[in-house]
């Protein structure tokens, strides 16, 4: 009657879910994913009628979250950049082509 109980399962009725396969009852850990002692086995639980159990998500919600920032802002620079595309910096001095000539020449202060 108390909680614990509903979340008991009967050893008749569960299946061990070992990656996404159901693991036969009455075989070693050993028989199915060899004999390395450094593998690391993410196993489940669930009851037999069920079938597997849910697949966890690869990107938890805080990961997630700050992907879709990061993808955000960079693409807000990328709209910035878009629009800061045309051709202003071609009239400034650094730009001309012909500025060392008339430093030289000290004709820089005439304007065409």
């Amino acid at each position: 009657g108390t909680h614990v109980e509903k979340d008991l399962l009967d050893f008749d009725s569960t299946s061990l879910w070992v990656a996404g396969k159901d693991f036969p009852k009455g075989k070693l850990v050993s028989d199915r994913l060899g004999k390395n002692e450094k593998t690391k086995v993410i196993a489940k639980l669930q009851n037999a009628e069920t079938g597997p159990p849910a697949r966890e998500p690869i990107v938890n919600e805080g990961e997630r979250k700050a992907m879709m920032a990061h993808y955000f802002k960079k693409q807000e620079e990328l709209k910035k950049l878009a629009e800061a595309d045309d051709d202003d910096y071609l009239n400034s001095a650094w730009a001309d082509t012909k500025e060392m000539k008339k430093s030289l020449q000290g004709i820089q202060s005439i304007k065409a």
